[in-house]
């Protein structure tokens, strides 16, 4: 059988009988040509249906063929994150659209240096930057401003697309004193993840308010490190009746850990999450939490950093919904 090759742009110029360079700026209507020469060699293009490359096309441009998604963190791993493929999939399924391709790239925490390597790459078209800080963000190079949305908190005039993990973690708390719980412990994330701040900062002024003590762990961001928060939280505090969980791998953590200890859920204690991941459902009992529009944040990033079409400093905040499931 005969392939059929795709017809090239050297193609093109041996059908018109010009240089490659004139076929180029011909097609592209970029420098000098004349109008029979270009009328010749976008005749030939058409006989040959011809089509340019989409990379040829945006470095010819000077606009990139790709956008980076950059997510910080001290291990690799974290690319196989739940939330990371999550984040990565829906921006290349916006992506797309524009005719551009999406690649994910680990960032150490503190790494700095990476930032002026994609500024002078040409194929990058725009950066999002996941589980940023403001020293990052600070560091961005005069290269990549205005080609960089956050994903997560906003601030140092760069546009941001978060969830409102405050809200959520605020409706958790009251939901569960509503209950009747009064020893409600928080299960924190990392501290290198800026944007798991304000969760923390939501339940502390919300026990507050109601009078209640207030207990922290870290639960870090894994089922594993869930199940060691969680201990922790049982040996310092025996009477802890209610567990509100910074991610629902770490709630799920949690709740393997209870079920061995012979802890009842959610008769002795209620236990709340926050992402409503697709496990969330199928536990026993099934788990509390609250939604993360993850493909939504996504979208809206890179269609932000693709048109361009809001303020410098714009910061879209999407909203989380309560899920009550039987664990609280």
């Amino acid at each position: 059988m005969r392939h059929l090759r795709t017809p090239t742009l050297a193609d093109v110029a041996r059908a018109a009988g010009v240089s490659v360079a004139t076929a180029s700026r011909a097609l592209s209507g970029r420098g000098p040509v004349s109008a029979p020469t270009r009328a010749d060699v976008l005749r030939a293009a058409r006989a040959l249906s011809y089509a340019p490359h989409p990379l040829a096309v945006s470095l010819a441009r000077g606009e990139g063929h790709r956008i980076v998604v950059g997510i910080v963190a001290p291990a690799a791993r974290i690319l196989a994150d739940q939330y990371a493929t999550r984040l990565v999939t829906a921006a290349a399924r916006e992506a797309d659209r524009h005719d551009v391709g999406v690649s994910a790239r680990w960032l150490r925490p503190g790494e700095h240096a990476v930032l002026d390597g994609l500024a002078r790459d040409r194929s990058v078209r725009g950066l999002l930057l996941v589980n940023h800080d403001e020293a990052l963000v600070a560091a961005l190079p005069a290269g990549l401003r205005g080609r960089v949305t956050l994903v997560g908190p906003g601030f140092g005039g760069v546009p941001s697309h978060d969830v409102d993990t405050a809200a959520a973690t605020a409706a958790a708390v009251r939901h569960l004193t509503a209950t009747g719980r009064r020893r409600i412990a928080m299960l924190t994330g990392p501290a290198w993840v800026s944007s798991m701040r304000r969760p923390v900062d939501a339940y502390r002024a919300c026990v507050r308010e109601y009078g209640l003590p207030c207990r922290t762990a870290t639960g870090g961001l894994t089922a594993a490190t869930g199940g060691a928060g969680v201990r922790r939280v049982l040996r310092r505090w025996p009477d802890t009746d209610a567990v509100v969980a910074i991610t629902d791998a770490v709630a799920i953590g949690a709740l393997r850990v209870l079920a061995d200890e012979g802890v009842r859920v959610p008769d002795d204690v209620a236990v709340t999450g926050f992402d409503d991941i697709p496990l969330a459902a199928l536990g026993r009992p099934a788990l509390t939490t609250a939604t993360h529009p993850v493909e939504r944040i996504a979208a809206g990033a890179v269609r932000t950093l693709m048109t361009g079409s809001g303020p410098a400093d714009e910061r879209v905040v999407h909203r989380s919904v309560p899920v009550r499931r039987e664990s609280a």
